[in-house]
């Protein structure tokens, strides 16, 4: 077995470990070819990852141009604490109100850690209302995946 194959998640593994984090780093390509790296929070839909962000970001005009992007969720400090899912796909622009707001209130209940969107209350919920009109919704649909954990390394 090489030492690639021997840290590597199994599917159970990245299910748990995205449930587990809050952020993904998201880099997407710039109009001069660069890349554009962002910090969102995230949630895991039907197993892709979905995250909301403003309808003119810069991040939502570069998948416009181009939807190829690019996902990292990592942990650890230590060397041998490292893990993390890589993910090169295409992402999806999500414009309908409905899944907008949907994906947005899933956000905004896992950031504060809620069991629910009533959980929000009243302030939470108008405020994923109110923000649902200025953003676009973004899904990742994997082409590559790849994982590590290093403390099988141990």
């Amino acid at each position: 077995m090489s030492g690639r194959d021997a840290v590597k998640m199994s599917e159970q593994e990245v299910t748990d470990f995205l449930d587990a984090n809050l952020k993904v780093q998201v880099a997407s390509i710039g109009k001069d070819g660069a890349p554009h790296l962002t910090t969102l929070f995230y949630v895991v839909l039907d197993g892709e990852i979905a995250f909301w962000t403003y309808g003119r970001s810069q991040k939502i005009r570069n998948l416009e141009r181009d939807p190829r992007v690019s996902a990292l969720v990592e942990d650890g400090t230590d060397y041998f604490e490292l893990r993390g899912v890589s993910i090169n796909g295409t992402a999806e622009l999500v414009r309908d109100h409905d899944r907008i707001h949907a994906i947005g209130a899933a956000v905004a209940t896992r950031m504060v850690g809620a069991s629910s969107f009533e959980e929000l209350g009243d302030i939470g919920r108008d405020m994923v209302d109110k923000q649902a009109t200025k953003r676009i919704a973004v899904i990742i649909h994997p082409e590559h995946v790849a994982t590590w954990d290093h403390r099988k390394m141990v």
